[in-house]
This record gives C-alpha cells, structure tokens and sequence, in this order.
C-alpha cells in the first residue's frame, strides 16, 4: 500500500514559486534597415550617453519587430544591434514578424518568438520606428495617477524625472536644467531649461509654464529647441504645450487665458 507524503511538506514544496500568467507593457523596435552602423548612429545619438535623451529608457524590455523587412534580407549578425540596444537602455528579449532565418539567428543570441499584436494591445505600448534617418516614439498609455512635486529651484545640470507620474515644479527650472515626466509637467514659474512630458510615449501629455523660455520642449518625442524662437505673443508668457489632434504629431504651443 503506497502512503501519500505529509501535507506539510507537500505544501512547503509548492511554496517555493510559483507560475501564472503576465501581461507586460513591451516596447516594439521596428526595424526598417538592417544597416547596424547607420542605425547605431541614429540611435546612440537619439537615446546613447551624451545623445538628446539619454535616460529615455530605463533598461525596458524589448521587442524587435521585423515586420516592416523584406523577407528576401540578408540575416545578419545581431549581436551588434543588442549591444547598441543595451548601450540605450534597451533589453531586446524576443522577436516578432520575422522569417524563419531572421527567426532561427534571434534564437541563436537568446531571442524567443513573441505572438503577433492584437489591434487593442497596439493602442496600449510603445512602438519605435526606426530607418536609418528617423526615430519616433508614437503610442503609449502610461497607467496609474501619481504625482510628484518639486519646490527648489533647479540648476544648470539637474535633472529632474517623474516615472509613471505627473510633474509640479513650484520654482524655476533654469537653463541646463532638465525635468521629464512620463505624465504632463507643470512649471508654475519660469522654464528656462528642458522640459519633455510624455517621456514614455503618451501623446495626451502636456507642459504648463506660467512663464515659458524654453531651450528644448518635447512631447511624446516630438521636440523643439531654441534654435526656432517662440512667437512673441508666447515667450515669457503663461503656455502650454500640446500634440495636435490630427494626428501629424505637431507640437502646437498655446498661451493660456487668463
């Protein structure tokens, strides 16, 4: 007669882990070259140390997409693409769309093959193009209401980011200075520095200042610097920064009504 183990131990073994299913926010790079140095160099200046945003990503795990290549493309050696990847602070974990050949070398560097989108999930993450003159971020919802909120004045050098949050900022952010939200950023004083809202993607995303000198706004990716001047009728005024509604990804700059 065989003789069932003690319940305590039973149960002590299945307390060690255990194993369900996870949805996860991924962003998807689309790959539209396979052209390693030229898309290095795009990317590295976009989101490597010393490039626009440097900090953008935060080791987020990654899709390659490689829907958008001809399946007659030579396979190349992937490795490079990953350490490009790691150097932005980017951790390629799968592939999707892919040949068979493109398939069997991600598998080669430890890549697994990830299911297609669905049309909801598309709504949800961050997608990346990329070719080699073009990187934009395009779609991302950025869930949970957080804020965070600064009252010191912010430095030449300083920078400032509200993860998965909005940003207040109740003193100046001075030139050099830099303040990023993942939500909309608030500066209710001067902003001389740089102010990027929807750092993760999200396009509703806004920037308030009520005296706005900017030397680099950006929403969702869409950026604009110094180098064009703000109208007259909006530099050191009260405004607000906004994407346009009709889908051209056009900052529109606004003063705000008393």
């Amino acid at each position: 007669m065989s003789v069932s183990p003690p319940v305590e131990k039973q149960n002590r073994g299945r307390e060690k882990f255990e194993i369900k299913s996870a949805q996860l926010p991924l962003v998807a790079l689309i790959l539209k070259t396979t052209d390693w140095e030229a898309l290095a160099s795009d990317l590295t200046s976009q989101y490597g140390e010393g490039g626009e945003t440097p900090n953008f990503f935060d080791h987020d795990p990654l899709v390659l997409d490689f829907s958008q290549l001809d399946e007659a493309t030579p396979v190349q050696n992937l490795v490079p693409l990953l350490k490009v990847l790691r150097n932005c602070r980017l951790v390629a974990l799968a592939i999707r769309g892919a040949s068979p050949q493109w398939t069997a070398a991600a598998r080669a560097v430890g890549l697994v093959e990830a299911p297609p989108e669905s049309a909801r999930s598309k709504a949800t993450k961050a997608l990346v193009e990329v070719s080699s003159t073009e990187i934009r971020e395009i779609v991302r919802e950025v869930p949970g209401p957080a804020t965070m909120v600064i009252d010191r004045p912010l430095r030449s050098g300083q920078k400032i980011y509200a993860r998965g949050a909005d940003l207040i900022v109740l003193a100046m952010v001075n030139q050099g200075a830099e303040v990023v939200a993942d939500g909309n950023i608030h500066v209710y004083a001067p902003l001389r520095g740089k102010a990027m809202a929807g750092a993760s993607g999200n396009t509703n995303a806004r920037i308030y200042s009520l005296c706005l000198e900017p030397e680099l706004i950006s929403i969702a990716g869409v950026y604009r610097t110094s180098e064009t001047p703000l109208p007259s009728d909006i530099h050191g005024k009260a405004a607000q920064v906004r994407l346009s509604d009709d889908g051209q990804e056009k900052l529109l700059i606004e003063a705000l009504k008393s």
